[in-house]
């Protein structure tokens, strides 16, 4: 089932419940490695980012099953970190599991890691923070060797707040000898998500949730059990999916904490978001009014990762916006097929497009490129008049469990294919 068929025009009404975040999932399951106990991890969305680190994880050693509300990991028989094969070219994440086998192995090979194009999005801030903690970096044959006698605690400042530099440092420090005080770092709640999962399993982080975090050195870690959070970009998702298409919504267990300016935005399109101990209640206008300009920015800000979701929104809002992407610099792959299905959209540069609201979009078939862009297009498709098909959608299948089943709790006509 490679494409989704979408019959649009249907404002979404009802609730979905809404699944564990895969930025925190796949950081914590790296995690489990620096412990020779059994980890459960509960909540673990269903996607194939997910089973790929999976597949990684077994293949280094690890006694992984997956079970009815989480994943129970043993990493107890790794002796080496040698990774290859196509989980690692294809997706970003592996790269998480580099700080997690230096603490435990003192060595890794592994293939440059990928993931969508969205942007180069290089390891330079890995390698280097890294470099401070006494790993030593060659490159062989488009391998990457990463080797330390002895991992020491550190004096770290980030240049930029790298979520995945961030995680990695975490994750090398815990075993490292002597403490790390890491500044700069990326105060994104998936970060904070797997320091309370190493705390739990005997890890001493302070500062969690701040740019500066003091991790201690040195520790013994066991086993932990831990919740995944609910996962604030499906959330989001789904919120641009009712505000793009006028619809009344409750997004069960959304971490509305953790999404201040994704609701600040929708509130400005003209929706109603009120936060409740069951989630987040969403009374959307009939149709968006725009906003003078949208900006991305690093956690507190508006995500990156739900710039695409509401530029779609704002293709049918009462005036124009300028979206500024201020993280990477491909994140407007989705302008043409939209232009396609009836946008107006200018790009003005890499950086930044602008948007004039049109009545309606239209039904066309449209292929995906990328995991938030696909989803992005499924937006578009819930919103158009006719059919839209999108095809190509593993990407979205990267980081959605059921989209489409998701969307048809709340009305939307639509299908795998």
């Amino acid at each position: 089932m490679d494409s989704i068929q979408i019959h649009g025009g249907v404002a979404l009404q009802g609730k979905v419940r809404i699944q564990g975040s895969k930025n925190a999932a796949l950081p914590i399951l790296a995690g489990t490695l620096l412990t020779k106990e059994t980890s459960y991890i509960r909540n673990c969305p269903k996607i194939s980012d997910v089973y790929g680190m999976i597949n990684l994880l077994k293949s280094l050693g690890c006694h992984v099953s997956w079970e009815e509300s989480g994943i129970r990991v043993n990493a107890k028989d790794i002796c080496k970190g040698e990774m290859q094969g196509e989980a690692i070219t294809g997706m970003r994440s592996s790269l998480c599991l580099l700080g997690a086998l230096l603490g435990r192995c003192g060595e890794v090979v592994m293939e440059y890691p990928g993931g969508c194009v969205i942007g180069e999005r290089p390891i330079d801030l890995h390698l280097s923070a890294l470099s401070k903690m006494g790993v030593v970096f060659t490159e062989e044959q488009g391998f990457i060797r990463a080797a330390a006698k002895q991992l020491n605690g550190a004096h770290i400042k980030l240049p930029m707040a790298s979520v995945g530099a961030t995680e990695n440092i975490i994750l090398a420090a815990v075993t490292a000898q002597g403490d790390t005080l890491l500044e700069g770092a990326a105060r994104e709640p998936e970060v904070a998500a797997l320091c309370r999962f190493l705390n739990c399993c005997g890890a001493v982080i302070e500062g969690i949730g701040s740019s500066r975090l003091r991790v201690k050195g040195n520790r013994t870690l066991h086993g932990g059990d831990f919740t995944v959070p609910a996962d604030r970009i499906v959330a989001g998702t789904y919120l641009f999916a009712a505000v793009a298409t006028g619809g009344s919504v409750l997004l069960e267990e959304a971490p509305y904490s953790q999404m201040e300016a994704v609701l600040h935005v929708a509130e400005r399109m003209g929706a109603q978001c009120i936060a409740a101990r069951e989630g987040v209640y969403v009374q959307a206008a009939k149709r968006p009014g725009a906003i003078p300009c949208l900006r991305t920015a690093p956690y507190p800000g508006f995500p990156t990762d739900l710039q695409s979701m509401a530029l779609v929104a704002l293709t049918t809002a009462k005036g124009q916006c300028r979206i500024e992407e201020t993280i990477f610099e491909n994140r407007f792959r989705v302008v043409e097929p939209l232009r396609k299905m009836g946008a107006d959209i200018q790009i003005c540069d890499a950086h930044s497009v602008i948007v004039k609201g049109v009545e309606r979009l239209h039904g066309k078939a449209v292929e995906a490129k990328e995991l938030r862009g696909g989803a992005a297009l499924v937006l578009a498709g819930l919103m158009a008049e006719g059919e839209s098909v999108v095809s190509d959608c593993k990407y979205i299948y990267r980081g959605y469990e059921n989209i489409c089943k998701d969307l048809r709790e709340l009305g939307a006509r639509i299908v795998s294919v």
